[in-house]
Parts: C-alpha cells; structure tokens; sequence
C-alpha cells in the first residue's frame, strides 16, 4: 500500500516542491493564504488547501479542521517543511506518530524558528539539519536521521544558510525513503 502523504508549509515551500518532486504528495496545506508555496503547488499540479488561526474561534478549532482536512483524503504521514505553527494538542492526538518535522539545525543545538540565524549568531564551527518526530515540545521529538554542516572560514550567513537548504532537501527525502515511501 502507498503512503499517503500531505506537506505542510507556512512561506516560501522550498522544501515542498522538492517533496513534490520526489513523492507523490496528496496535498499541500499552508496557514497563510499568500504562502508563495501554493503558487508552487499550482506550478506543479497539486491539491492545496490554506486557512489561517484567526479565522477560527480556537487554535483547537483550527486544527480540528486540519483534521478534517487529513482524515478525508486519508493522510498517513503529515511532513512538515517550514510550516511556522507549534502543532497543538487536537492535531497531535489525532495524527501522533505520524507527523515530521525538519529542522535547520543539528537538535538539541538551536531549536525554535530562527535555527539557522541562532547558529551563526552563535559562532559555531558547525551546525546542520534533523529531521525528527513531532511531540508536545517545541523540536524535542524523536530524532529521525540529522546531518553536519560545516560552516566555512568565507562563509556568509546567506551561503551558510543556502548549505543548510541543500542538505534539507537531500536529509528530507532520504528519510522519506527509510519511512518506505516510494520515488515518482
């Protein structure tokens, strides 16, 4: 049986699209209607749906219909790729053991939404990318697979930070790979 897998994405989808590439992906789903991540998905032909927080009555209320979202197209593994929400108690009940995140930083090292500035700023010889499992905490959950990256003597915080991308799109579909999801 094929996995089915939904993305989730909050701005630019970078990670997504070399998901999409890769996997055949169910849908995409964005917390911001104006993600340039969905114009990605139409690029490449794929379902997407977006809300935001606030037009809801409750965070629970939000992600009740995320829910929703997942369980009527059957979503077995949700992937988060730079989606800028703290999963909640209503979606991780439903969908534990069955969300991952990527992380631009070598966890526990820098975790929250500014990894790869937090390491710069920080002076660190290296850092790098984990991909883990989402808990209750904030990039605490089981590590998956995590990669090094250096950081280099000419290095800029925007070469450092392009290294970290390109092992987060390699890093990500190696994992999805080792969850037996199959290429396109």
């Amino acid at each position: 049986m094929t996995k089915k897998i939904a993305v989730f994405a909050s701005g630019n989808g970078s990670n997504f699209q070399v998901i999409a590439e890769q996997f055949p992906v169910t849908f995409l789903f964005t917390d911001k209607r104006q993600a340039y991540a969905l114009e990605r998905a139409d690029n490449l032909g794929l379902a997407h749906y977006s809300f935001e927080l606030d037009e809801f009555a409750s965070k629970a209320a939000y992600e009740e219909a995320i829910v929703a979202l997942l369980n009527e197209h059957e979503i077995d593994l949700v992937c988060l790729a730079g989606y800028m929400k703290i999963v909640g108690p209503t979606l991780l009940e439903a969908y534990e053991g069955r969300i991952i995140n990527i992380h631009p930083a070598y966890l526990p090292e820098f975790p929250g939404a500014h990894g790869i500035k937090d390491a710069w700023q920080a002076g660190v010889e290296t850092s790098g990318v984990t991909v883990h499992w989402v808990d209750r905490g904030i990039d605490t959950g089981q590590i998956i697979k995590q990669v090094r990256v250096p950081r280099l003597k000419d290095d800029t915080l925007e070469s450092f930070e392009a290294r970290i991308h390109a092992a987060e799109y390699k890093l990500y579909a190696e994992v999805l790979r080792e969850l037996g999801l199959k290429s396109k």
